[in-house]
């Protein structure tokens, strides 16, 4: 039987992806196809100081024939890079090699269908630098779906997304609307209803302290109300606002399906210490899935063999079904 290939774009270079790559493989069986965009002279070195033994099939990507591909040797599309050492530090040096990684594995699911697309971490500093606030919104704007995605951190038991991603605490309110609400809620439901078959139970978190202000008018009551209050009568399970201090305590949570909140740390901080690794970042609303491993680089630990590689692992098993 012949299977969709998962493309994997490895990422920043000086990061943990590498290692977290080769306990994947090595400590699972995937069906699909699993087709990494790396440089080979870092896979290679890396491989060798980490003490991991795979075999390398060297893929040429116009002409990658997928019904021949199997995940005996590690499938790979090399991309140069120039390095003087394989541990080194985050830079913008890395931006060419990263952006041609991406290029490569938009190209190949543009023309072939493929399960989605895995992307390493990356350091929004040094690649994005401030033209997009993460790579959610880096690779809507490379496929032309600007403002049209959403963030999901993915779970069985519970999910978070955040209205807003990376922007300053105090420039929240001032992106917070009730048509992004609207959309964002759309794209989670039809996300769950196509995965999943499901019309999911939402939580909407408000965005001050209790859900209410010292001002005369707040968020909650100009925006926030409003769109639950629209979405309720259009068939929608959500609910709120809650105060996000108390809604993820384990009687409320468990409630729901996925918890919305207004900003990145709101939800995201809350389902990291719940969930540790065991949670994948989603990005809805693209034409293909595109899931991203529940971590950043972590250069403190680039070369120690001591990453955990389970948020990598629930990617590919997420894909691999």
């Amino acid at each position: 039987m012949n299977y969709k290939p998962i493309i994997v774009v490895a990422g920043e270079p000086y990061s943990v992806f590498l290692e977290i790559f080769f306990k994947s493989k090595k400590s699972n069986k995937f069906k699909c196809p699993i087709i990494l965009i790396a440089s080979h002279r870092l896979l290679i070195l890396q491989m060798k100081k980490l003490n991991f033994n795979f075999k390398i099939n060297l893929i040429d990507k116009n002409q990658v024939n997928f019904n021949k591909l199997d995940n005996k040797y590690i499938n790979l599309i090399n991309v140069n890079f120039n390095f003087k050492n394989i541990f080194g530090k985050i830079s913008d040096k890395s931006n060419s090699y990263i952006d041609t990684s991406f290029k490569i594995g938009l190209e190949i699911l543009k023309k072939n269908n493929c399960k989605g697309l895995i992307n390493g971490p990356i350091s929004k500093r040094n690649f994005l630098r401030g033209k997009f606030l993460g790579i959610t919104e880096f690779l809507s704007n490379k496929i032309n779906k600007n403002n049209k995605v959403a963030m999901l951190i993915y779970n069985k038991k519970l999910s978070v997304s955040p209205v807003t991603t990376h922007i300053p605490l105090k420039e929240v309110h001032k992106h917070i609307t009730k048509k992004k609400i609207i959309n964002h809620v759309k794209l989670i439901k039809q996300f769950y209803k196509k995965k999943f078959n499901k019309n999911p139970q939402i939580a909407i978190t408000g965005l001050n302290p209790h859900c209410e202000s010292n001002y005369k008018s707040s968020e909650e009551d100009k925006i926030i109300k409003p769109a639950i209050k629209y979405l309720i009568k259009n068939g929608y399970k959500v609910n709120g606002p809650f105060a996000a201090d108390t809604i993820f305590m384990k009687d409320q949570s468990k409630k729901f399906d996925v918890i919305i909140g207004m900003y990145h740390d709101q939800v995201l901080t809350p389902i990291k210490t719940i969930m540790g690794f065991d949670a994948i970042n989603i990005t809805l609303g693209l034409p293909f899935h595109r899931i991203s491993p529940d971590h950043g680089p972590n250069v403190a630990m680039l070369g120690k063999n001591l990453s955990n590689p389970n948020s990598l692992i629930q990617a590919l098993k997420f894909l691999d079904k």
